[in-house]
Protein backbone atom coordinates (compact mmCIF):
# COMPACT_ATOMS: atom_id res chain seq x y z
CA UNK A 1 0.00 0.00 0.00
CA UNK A 2 1.12 3.68 -0.98
CA UNK A 3 1.59 5.73 2.21
CA UNK A 4 0.27 9.13 2.02
CA UNK A 5 2.98 12.11 2.31
CA UNK A 6 1.69 15.08 4.84
CA UNK A 7 4.34 17.08 3.64
CA UNK A 8 4.03 16.72 -0.13
CA UNK A 9 0.05 16.28 -1.06
CA UNK A 10 -2.38 17.47 -3.73
CA UNK A 11 -5.47 17.66 -2.23
CA UNK A 12 -8.77 16.30 -4.07
CA UNK A 13 -11.61 18.64 -5.89
CA UNK A 14 -14.55 18.28 -7.84
CA UNK A 15 -12.22 17.97 -10.51
CA UNK A 16 -10.02 14.79 -9.45
CA UNK A 17 -12.46 12.04 -10.48
CA UNK A 18 -13.03 13.64 -13.67
CA UNK A 19 -9.66 13.63 -14.29
CA UNK A 20 -9.12 9.77 -13.37
CA UNK A 21 -11.95 8.70 -15.38
CA UNK A 22 -10.98 10.35 -18.07
CA UNK A 23 -7.22 9.15 -17.95
CA UNK A 24 -8.43 5.29 -17.61
CA UNK A 25 -10.79 6.01 -20.60
CA UNK A 26 -7.73 7.03 -22.57
CA UNK A 27 -5.68 3.90 -21.88
CA UNK A 28 -8.83 1.81 -22.61
CA UNK A 29 -8.84 3.39 -25.82
CA UNK A 30 -5.00 2.66 -26.03
CA UNK A 31 -5.68 -0.76 -24.89
CA UNK A 32 -8.15 -1.77 -26.77
CA UNK A 33 -8.71 0.10 -29.83
CA UNK A 34 -10.55 0.17 -31.76
CA UNK A 35 -13.59 -0.18 -29.24
CA UNK A 36 -16.67 1.74 -29.14
CA UNK A 37 -18.30 4.03 -26.51
CA UNK A 38 -20.66 1.21 -25.33
CA UNK A 39 -18.19 -1.02 -24.68
CA UNK A 40 -15.76 1.69 -23.07
CA UNK A 41 -19.41 2.04 -20.97
CA UNK A 42 -19.28 -1.66 -19.86
CA UNK A 43 -15.63 -1.85 -18.93
CA UNK A 44 -15.70 1.17 -16.42
CA UNK A 45 -19.82 0.14 -15.14
CA UNK A 46 -19.96 4.07 -16.54
CA UNK A 47 -23.43 5.66 -17.93
CA UNK A 48 -23.29 5.92 -22.22
CA UNK A 49 -24.31 9.37 -21.10
CA UNK A 50 -21.37 10.31 -19.07
CA UNK A 51 -18.91 7.81 -21.60
CA UNK A 52 -20.14 10.02 -24.40
CA UNK A 53 -19.04 13.13 -22.29
CA UNK A 54 -15.44 11.78 -21.47
CA UNK A 55 -14.82 10.71 -25.17
CA UNK A 56 -16.29 14.19 -26.66
CA UNK A 57 -13.85 15.98 -24.40
CA UNK A 58 -11.08 13.70 -25.57
CA UNK A 59 -11.93 13.82 -28.81
CA UNK A 60 -11.90 17.60 -28.52
CA UNK A 61 -8.15 17.88 -27.15
CA UNK A 62 -6.82 15.66 -29.58
CA UNK A 63 -6.26 12.35 -27.34
CA UNK A 64 -8.30 9.96 -29.44
CA UNK A 65 -10.23 10.38 -33.06
CA UNK A 66 -13.20 8.82 -34.39
CA UNK A 67 -12.62 6.01 -36.98
CA UNK A 68 -14.59 4.27 -39.10
CA UNK A 69 -17.88 2.33 -37.79
CA UNK A 70 -18.32 -1.03 -37.43
CA UNK A 71 -20.61 -3.67 -39.00
CA UNK A 72 -22.94 -5.28 -36.36
CA UNK A 73 -25.50 -8.22 -37.03
CA UNK A 74 -28.40 -5.32 -35.94
CA UNK A 75 -29.08 -1.86 -34.59
CA UNK A 76 -26.64 1.08 -35.53
CA UNK A 77 -23.27 0.24 -36.61
CA UNK A 78 -21.21 2.15 -34.07
CA UNK A 79 -18.12 4.45 -34.39
CA UNK A 80 -14.83 3.26 -33.06
CA UNK A 81 -12.59 5.20 -31.59
CA UNK A 82 -8.57 4.99 -31.79
CA UNK A 83 -5.62 6.90 -29.93
CA UNK A 84 -4.25 9.59 -31.98
CA UNK A 85 -0.32 8.94 -32.65
CA UNK A 86 0.62 8.95 -35.84
CA UNK A 87 0.29 12.70 -36.07
CA UNK A 88 2.33 13.48 -33.14
CA UNK A 89 5.41 13.19 -33.44
CA UNK A 90 8.50 13.06 -31.12
CA UNK A 91 12.25 13.34 -31.77
CA UNK A 92 14.04 11.01 -29.88
CA UNK A 93 18.11 11.61 -28.98
CA UNK A 94 20.26 8.37 -27.84
CA UNK A 95 23.35 9.48 -26.16
CA UNK A 96 26.22 6.96 -25.94
CA UNK A 97 30.01 6.54 -25.81
CA UNK A 98 30.59 5.88 -29.07
CA UNK A 99 27.38 7.38 -31.44
CA UNK A 100 24.38 9.25 -31.21
CA UNK A 101 21.59 8.06 -32.55
CA UNK A 102 18.31 10.56 -33.60
CA UNK A 103 14.98 9.15 -34.54
CA UNK A 104 11.83 11.19 -35.72
CA UNK A 105 8.94 9.17 -34.71
CA UNK A 106 5.38 9.00 -33.64
CA UNK A 107 3.70 8.30 -30.16
CA UNK A 108 3.68 4.59 -30.71
CA UNK A 109 7.40 4.47 -31.44
CA UNK A 110 6.81 4.02 -35.46
CA UNK A 111 10.45 5.30 -36.93
CA UNK A 112 9.99 7.67 -39.61
CA UNK A 113 13.59 8.87 -40.06
CA UNK A 114 17.14 7.97 -38.67
CA UNK A 115 20.20 8.73 -38.18
CA UNK A 116 23.24 8.95 -36.26
CA UNK A 117 27.11 10.56 -35.73
CA UNK A 118 30.03 9.96 -34.00
CA UNK A 119 29.85 11.40 -30.54
CA UNK A 120 31.10 14.47 -29.31
CA UNK A 121 32.34 14.38 -25.85
CA UNK A 122 32.26 17.77 -25.54
CA UNK A 123 28.54 19.02 -24.05
CA UNK A 124 28.20 22.10 -25.40
CA UNK A 125 29.50 21.08 -29.26
CA UNK A 126 27.31 17.62 -28.63
CA UNK A 127 24.20 19.76 -28.13
CA UNK A 128 24.98 22.37 -31.08
CA UNK A 129 25.13 19.43 -33.05
CA UNK A 130 22.24 17.81 -31.61
CA UNK A 131 20.22 20.84 -32.48
CA UNK A 132 21.20 21.07 -35.75
CA UNK A 133 20.22 18.27 -36.80
CA UNK A 134 16.93 17.99 -35.15
CA UNK A 135 16.12 21.30 -36.94
CA UNK A 136 17.33 19.79 -40.43
CA UNK A 137 15.67 16.39 -39.68
CA UNK A 138 12.61 18.11 -38.90
CA UNK A 139 12.39 20.39 -41.78
CA UNK A 140 13.28 17.63 -44.17
CA UNK A 141 10.25 15.93 -43.52
CA UNK A 142 7.95 19.00 -42.82
CA UNK A 143 7.22 17.77 -39.33
CA UNK A 144 8.10 20.87 -37.38
CA UNK A 145 4.73 21.79 -36.42
CA UNK A 146 3.74 18.45 -35.51
CA UNK A 147 6.62 17.35 -33.39
CA UNK A 148 5.56 17.61 -29.83
CA UNK A 149 9.22 17.44 -27.46
CA UNK A 150 12.31 15.77 -27.98
CA UNK A 151 13.16 12.90 -25.43
CA UNK A 152 17.00 12.79 -24.59
CA UNK A 153 18.40 9.72 -23.04
CA UNK A 154 22.11 9.78 -21.23
CA UNK A 155 24.26 6.83 -19.92
CA UNK A 156 24.49 8.19 -16.50
CA UNK A 157 22.63 9.51 -13.92
CA UNK A 158 19.90 11.91 -14.62
CA UNK A 159 18.00 14.77 -11.71
CA UNK A 160 14.88 14.80 -12.47
CA UNK A 161 13.96 18.54 -10.79
CA UNK A 162 16.68 20.18 -12.60
CA UNK A 163 17.32 17.74 -15.65
CA UNK A 164 21.10 17.91 -15.21
CA UNK A 165 23.01 14.80 -16.00
CA UNK A 166 24.67 14.22 -12.36
CA UNK A 167 27.25 11.78 -13.31
CA UNK A 168 28.07 9.98 -16.65
CA UNK A 169 31.05 7.89 -16.09
CA UNK A 170 31.05 7.13 -19.78
CA UNK A 171 31.11 10.18 -21.37
CA UNK A 172 33.25 11.90 -18.40
CA UNK A 173 29.94 14.52 -17.59
CA UNK A 174 29.61 15.34 -14.11
CA UNK A 175 26.73 18.03 -13.22
CA UNK A 176 25.58 19.03 -16.57
CA UNK A 177 22.99 20.85 -18.19
CA UNK A 178 22.18 19.76 -21.26
CA UNK A 179 17.92 19.52 -21.33
CA UNK A 180 17.50 23.27 -20.94
CA UNK A 181 20.35 24.42 -23.43
CA UNK A 182 18.65 21.80 -26.30
CA UNK A 183 15.49 23.27 -25.39
CA UNK A 184 16.96 26.90 -25.87
CA UNK A 185 18.34 25.52 -29.16
CA UNK A 186 15.42 24.11 -30.91
CA UNK A 187 12.81 25.93 -29.17
CA UNK A 188 10.75 22.60 -28.39
CA UNK A 189 10.15 20.96 -25.24
CA UNK A 190 13.11 18.19 -23.93
CA UNK A 191 12.70 15.42 -21.38
CA UNK A 192 15.71 13.72 -20.09
CA UNK A 193 16.29 10.58 -18.52
CA UNK A 194 18.49 7.47 -17.82
CA UNK A 195 18.85 5.30 -20.57
CA UNK A 196 18.12 2.17 -18.64
CA UNK A 197 14.92 4.25 -17.10
CA UNK A 198 14.24 5.15 -20.91
CA UNK A 199 13.92 1.48 -22.21
CA UNK A 200 11.72 0.04 -18.94
CA UNK A 201 9.36 3.26 -20.03
CA UNK A 202 9.30 1.93 -23.31
CA UNK A 203 8.05 -1.53 -22.11
CA UNK A 204 5.60 0.22 -19.80
CA UNK A 205 3.76 2.55 -22.64
CA UNK A 206 4.97 1.24 -25.93
CA UNK A 207 4.91 -2.86 -26.14
CA UNK A 208 2.58 -4.65 -27.96
CA UNK A 209 -0.92 -4.03 -27.51
CA UNK A 210 -3.11 -6.88 -26.02
CA UNK A 211 0.26 -7.81 -23.98
CA UNK A 212 0.23 -8.03 -20.30
CA UNK A 213 3.54 -5.82 -18.79
CA UNK A 214 4.88 -6.98 -15.46
CA UNK A 215 4.23 -4.59 -12.40
CA UNK A 216 7.71 -5.23 -11.30
CA UNK A 217 9.70 -6.24 -13.83
CA UNK A 218 13.99 -4.93 -14.10
CA UNK A 219 15.15 -3.82 -17.78
CA UNK A 220 19.11 -4.40 -18.41
CA UNK A 221 20.53 -2.42 -21.11
CA UNK A 222 24.26 -3.91 -22.64
CA UNK A 223 25.75 -1.72 -24.51
CA UNK A 224 28.65 0.72 -23.92
CA UNK A 225 27.60 0.55 -20.30
CA UNK A 226 25.25 -1.06 -18.17
CA UNK A 227 22.53 0.02 -16.27
CA UNK A 228 18.92 -1.22 -14.74
CA UNK A 229 15.31 0.64 -14.51
CA UNK A 230 13.53 -0.73 -12.04
CA UNK A 231 10.08 -0.71 -12.25
CA UNK A 232 8.30 -1.66 -8.83
CA UNK A 233 4.35 -1.99 -8.51
CA UNK A 234 3.92 -0.07 -11.90
CA UNK A 235 6.03 3.13 -11.06
CA UNK A 236 9.87 3.75 -11.48
CA UNK A 237 12.25 3.68 -8.47
CA UNK A 238 14.17 6.36 -8.82
CA UNK A 239 16.27 6.37 -5.51
CA UNK A 240 16.72 9.20 -3.00
CA UNK A 241 19.25 11.31 -5.60
CA UNK A 242 18.47 9.69 -8.45
CA UNK A 243 20.89 6.66 -9.04
CA UNK A 244 18.88 4.11 -8.08
CA UNK A 245 19.28 0.96 -10.38
CA UNK A 246 23.15 1.65 -11.33
CA UNK A 247 23.74 -2.59 -10.87
CA UNK A 248 26.28 -2.01 -13.28
CA UNK A 249 28.60 -0.38 -10.93
CA UNK A 250 28.30 -2.95 -8.34
CA UNK A 251 31.53 -4.79 -8.18
CA UNK A 252 31.83 -8.97 -8.68
CA UNK A 253 35.42 -8.94 -8.37
CA UNK A 254 37.33 -6.61 -5.92
CA UNK A 255 40.30 -6.64 -7.89
CA UNK A 256 39.23 -6.53 -11.20
CA UNK A 257 39.69 -4.41 -13.84
CA UNK A 258 39.45 -0.65 -13.48
CA UNK A 259 35.62 0.39 -15.02
CA UNK A 260 35.08 3.78 -16.03
CA UNK A 261 33.66 4.74 -13.29
CA UNK A 262 36.94 4.69 -11.39
CA UNK A 263 36.54 1.73 -8.93
CA UNK A 264 37.60 -1.97 -9.74
CA UNK A 265 35.88 -4.93 -10.77
CA UNK A 266 31.92 -3.87 -11.77
CA UNK A 267 29.79 -5.84 -13.44
CA UNK A 268 30.15 -2.86 -16.36
CA UNK A 269 33.72 -3.22 -16.81
CA UNK A 270 32.55 -7.15 -17.55
CA UNK A 271 29.24 -7.24 -19.37
CA UNK A 272 29.93 -4.09 -21.36
CA UNK A 273 30.25 -4.27 -25.37
CA UNK A 274 33.80 -2.93 -25.22
CA UNK A 275 34.09 -5.71 -22.31
CA UNK A 276 32.81 -8.28 -24.96
CA UNK A 277 35.08 -6.81 -27.64
CA UNK A 278 37.85 -6.64 -25.56
CA UNK A 279 37.71 -10.24 -24.59
CA UNK A 280 37.41 -11.27 -27.80
CA UNK A 281 40.74 -9.82 -29.19
CA UNK A 282 42.57 -11.25 -26.39
CA UNK A 283 43.26 -7.47 -24.83
CA UNK A 284 42.78 -6.55 -20.99
CA UNK A 285 39.88 -4.35 -20.71
CA UNK A 286 41.04 -0.41 -20.07
CA UNK A 287 38.63 1.92 -19.01
CA UNK A 288 40.83 4.70 -20.68
CA UNK A 289 40.94 2.91 -24.35
CA UNK A 290 37.54 2.28 -23.86
CA UNK A 291 36.68 5.26 -26.26
CA UNK A 292 38.87 4.41 -28.76
CA UNK A 293 38.41 0.17 -29.05
CA UNK A 294 36.61 0.26 -31.58
CA UNK A 295 37.88 2.39 -33.92
CA UNK A 296 41.56 1.27 -33.33
CA UNK A 297 40.33 -2.65 -34.00
CA UNK A 298 38.43 -1.73 -36.56
CA UNK A 299 35.50 -4.01 -35.06
CA UNK A 300 32.29 -3.74 -33.34
CA UNK A 301 30.36 -5.83 -30.93
CA UNK A 302 28.39 -6.65 -33.63
CA UNK A 303 31.04 -8.03 -35.58
CA UNK A 304 31.86 -10.21 -33.03
CA UNK A 305 27.82 -11.40 -32.46
CA UNK A 306 27.90 -11.97 -36.39
CA UNK A 307 31.05 -14.17 -36.35
CA UNK A 308 29.50 -16.12 -33.51
CA UNK A 309 26.35 -17.25 -35.25
CA UNK A 310 28.85 -18.24 -38.48
CA UNK A 311 30.49 -20.68 -35.96
CA UNK A 312 33.98 -18.55 -35.26
CA UNK A 313 35.00 -20.51 -31.87
CA UNK A 314 36.91 -17.56 -30.55
CA UNK A 315 32.96 -15.06 -30.60
CA UNK A 316 31.24 -17.65 -29.35
CA UNK A 317 33.82 -18.13 -26.08
CA UNK A 318 33.96 -14.48 -25.94
CA UNK A 319 29.65 -14.09 -25.79
CA UNK A 320 29.61 -17.32 -23.40
CA UNK A 321 32.33 -15.75 -20.94
CA UNK A 322 29.55 -12.23 -21.17
CA UNK A 323 26.56 -14.14 -20.56
CA UNK A 324 28.43 -16.08 -17.61
CA UNK A 325 28.94 -12.37 -15.45
CA UNK A 326 25.77 -10.84 -16.84
CA UNK A 327 24.06 -14.30 -15.31
CA UNK A 328 26.06 -13.41 -11.83
CA UNK A 329 24.76 -9.91 -11.74
CA UNK A 330 21.16 -11.08 -12.85
CA UNK A 331 21.19 -13.36 -10.00
CA UNK A 332 22.05 -10.87 -7.93
CA UNK A 333 19.23 -8.52 -9.33
CA UNK A 334 17.26 -11.43 -8.79
CA UNK A 335 18.24 -12.26 -4.99
CA UNK A 336 17.39 -8.55 -4.45
CA UNK A 337 14.58 -7.23 -5.95
CA UNK A 338 12.58 -10.03 -6.92
CA UNK A 339 11.04 -8.88 -10.22
CA UNK A 340 8.33 -10.67 -12.28
CA UNK A 341 10.30 -10.76 -15.36
CA UNK A 342 14.05 -8.99 -16.91
CA UNK A 343 14.08 -7.49 -20.10
CA UNK A 344 17.35 -7.33 -21.60
CA UNK A 345 18.26 -5.08 -24.24
CA UNK A 346 21.47 -3.96 -26.53
CA UNK A 347 23.15 -5.11 -29.53
CA UNK A 348 24.58 -8.88 -27.81
CA UNK A 349 21.03 -9.99 -27.83
CA UNK A 350 21.05 -10.93 -31.66
CA UNK A 351 23.39 -13.41 -29.92
CA UNK A 352 20.33 -14.49 -27.21
CA UNK A 353 20.83 -18.43 -28.50
CA UNK A 354 24.65 -18.36 -27.22
CA UNK A 355 24.10 -15.75 -24.29
CA UNK A 356 21.05 -17.32 -22.72
CA UNK A 357 22.34 -20.91 -21.34
CA UNK A 358 25.25 -19.38 -19.75
CA UNK A 359 23.13 -16.94 -18.26
CA UNK A 360 20.73 -19.32 -17.20
CA UNK A 361 23.36 -21.35 -15.82
CA UNK A 362 25.11 -18.68 -13.79
CA UNK A 363 21.78 -17.82 -12.03
CA UNK A 364 20.50 -21.42 -11.56
CA UNK A 365 24.08 -21.52 -9.31
CA UNK A 366 23.66 -18.43 -7.39
CA UNK A 367 19.78 -18.19 -7.17
CA UNK A 368 18.08 -18.58 -3.62
CA UNK A 369 14.61 -20.83 -4.57
CA UNK A 370 14.17 -23.05 -7.60
CA UNK A 371 11.44 -20.07 -7.93
CA UNK A 372 13.57 -17.26 -8.32
CA UNK A 373 15.94 -19.23 -10.50
CA UNK A 374 12.97 -19.73 -12.69
CA UNK A 375 12.43 -15.79 -13.54
CA UNK A 376 11.38 -14.83 -16.99
CA UNK A 377 13.70 -13.26 -19.17
CA UNK A 378 13.40 -11.94 -22.20
CA UNK A 379 15.88 -10.43 -24.93
CA UNK A 380 14.53 -7.06 -26.88
CA UNK A 381 15.47 -7.10 -30.30
CA UNK A 382 18.74 -4.95 -31.05
CA UNK A 383 17.25 -4.09 -34.41
CA UNK A 384 13.79 -2.94 -32.01
CA UNK A 385 15.65 0.44 -31.47
CA UNK A 386 15.15 -0.01 -27.57
CA UNK A 387 16.85 2.78 -26.32
CA UNK A 388 15.51 5.27 -29.13
CA UNK A 389 12.03 4.29 -28.21
CA UNK A 390 12.68 4.75 -24.72
CA UNK A 391 13.08 8.25 -25.35
CA UNK A 392 10.17 8.36 -28.00
CA UNK A 393 8.32 7.52 -24.06
CA UNK A 394 9.19 10.03 -22.56
CA UNK A 395 7.18 12.45 -24.72
CA UNK A 396 4.64 10.35 -25.55
CA UNK A 397 3.86 8.14 -22.04
CA UNK A 398 2.92 11.97 -20.08
CA UNK A 399 -0.38 11.47 -22.20
CA UNK A 400 -1.40 8.07 -20.68
CA UNK A 401 0.36 8.73 -17.14
CA UNK A 402 -1.88 7.87 -13.87
CA UNK A 403 -2.65 11.58 -12.49
CA UNK A 404 -0.54 12.25 -9.35
CA UNK A 405 -2.75 12.79 -6.51
CA UNK A 406 -0.93 12.41 -3.23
Amino acid sequence: MRRIDPQSFVRATRLTTRHINRQIVLNLVREHQPISRADLARKMRLARGRMTQIVSELVAQGEIYIGPTMQTARGRRPEMLFVRTRDRLVMAVDVRLSRTFLMLGDFAGSPIALESFETVRDPARLITEIARRVRAMLKKHDRAKSCEGIGLVIPGMVDQSSGRVLNSPQLGWKNVDVRDSLSRSTGLPVYIENAPIACALARMWLGEQGVAVPQNFVYVTVSDGVGTGVVVNGELVRGHSHTAGEFGHVPIALDGPVCLCGARGCLEAYTSNIATLSRYLGVEFSARSAHDLTRTSGLTVGDVVDRAKRGEQRAIRALEETGRYLGVGLAGIINVLNPGAIFIGGEVTEAWSILEPAIRAAITDRALTARAASTPIAAEPADSHPRLRGATALVSARAFAAPKIA
